[in-house]
């Protein structure tokens, strides 16, 4: 395994300058974006999930400005978040314009931290942003503690614990939230309705991406309609309703509350078949558009007209959850670029999304002057 990624690594290196010289090429020097790198990702073995979710993220700009930002601030101890601001750097700060890095650091600390990536086997590309997402914002969380605690701040009671006020109230409200929920939180709101006396009852739920299914020759609009549609609980699932104090029968729904700054989304191509006794691939067409609003979002949601801008997609080209490969697909000042591992080339939108998708508002359109 070792001598067939060094020969990788040694091939990337050696078809660097092709590729790069190709894509600038075909790009041009007077379009080429100033200040932009498109630098491919050495493969370390089927790490190519891990590879195809770093260059989505990458190119979600409020995200990258974010770990770049953390690059600069004073190094607390080596972490997940501090190698990938490494790496980014990396990329961001190259002499030249296309080409291939190594993410082996990266890869490294990804594989000490957790076991189930410790391993030359194909891992899921959903499963891994999860964890990236959420073991970023706990240790921005544990930073943003310490720093409290530090400066004074943190009110103790006689314990030395956090008093009852600052555990309940806005202050562990703002120890929660980071940049990473600041970029990709959502909410989601659960009613239920009491078909007897009406009552609506309601539990909110956040989320950093939704997962939607789906169906054979569909769209993400009927995708996410049917992420929201109304379900009668009825039978031996009634549900208890306060106000009747007994089991009735009832309507629920998902509607999105709060609209996030990117929203992730993934489709759940992977399920399981209980005549097979294991997962399938669904290889069903999803058609998406290049923009994208929420049409199932709640009576009381803020800014439910917002429109998303697709600015990446990460696809699974292969038959079953164990075996295939991913690949990224970005849009990049007005480019399609296709990221395969070490590969950048210049590409034309995949016309069918295998795993997930990420949108990103749009600036504003400037009016032209009359």
């Amino acid at each position: 395994m070792e001598i067939l990624m060094t020969v990788r690594k040694i091939a990337s290196i050696c078809t660097m300058g092709a590729n790069a010289s190709a894509l600038e090429k075909e790009i041009g020097p007077e379009q080429f974006p100033v200040n932009e790198h498109y630098f491919g990702l050495v493969n370390f073995g089927n790490t190519c999930y891990c590879n195809s979710v770093l260059q989505a993220l990458y190119f979600c700009r409020p995200f990258r400005e974010k770990v770049l930002a953390y690059k600069v601030q004073p190094r607390r101890k080596e972490s997940l978040l501090a190698c990938l601001a490494d790496l980014f750097n990396s990329i961001a700060t190259q002499k030249k314009k296309v080409g291939v890095i190594p993410p082996k650091k990266f890869i490294s600390r990804l594989r000490k931290e957790n076991e189930l990536f410790d391993n030359y086997m194909q891992q899921d590309a959903h499963e891994f942003l999860n964890y990236l997402l959420n073991t970023i914002a706990d240790l921005l969380q544990e930073e943003k503690s310490q720093k409290r605690q530090q400066n004074g701040k943190l009110v103790q009671n006689g314990n030395g614990e956090g008093s009852e006020g600052e555990g309940e109230g806005e202050g562990a409200k703002e120890m929660q939230q980071t940049w990473v929920h600041e970029i990709f939180q959502g909410t989601l709101t659960n009613e239920t309705r009491c078909l007897n006396c009406e009552a609506v009852s309601s539990k909110d739920e956040d989320f950093l991406d939704l997962s939607v299914d789906v169906e054979q020759n569909t769209s993400i609009t009927h995708c996410l309609r049917g992420f929201s549609n109304t379900e009668t609980l009825c039978s031996e699932y009634k549900y208890y309703c306060e106000q009747c104090r007994s089991k009735q029968e009832a309507q629920k729904r998902m509607r999105v509350k709060k609209l996030p700054m990117i929203l992730a989304l993934h489709l759940k191509r992977f399920k399981y078949m209980d005549q097979l006794h294991r997962y399938t691939k669904l290889s069903y067409r999803v058609v998406f558009p290049l923009e994208l609003r929420l049409f199932n979002t709640s009576g009381d949601a803020t800014n439910p007209d917002r429109m998303y801008d697709l600015v990446a997609v990460v696809v699974h080209c292969g038959s079953g959850p164990n075996r295939g490969h991913y690949i990224t697909i970005v849009k990049s000042h007005g480019f399609w670029l296709l990221f395969d591992d070490d590969i950048v080339e210049s590409t034309e939108l995949h016309p069918d999304p295998e795993l997930y998708l990420g949108y990103d508002p749009p600036p504003p359109k400037k009016r032209r002057p009359l």
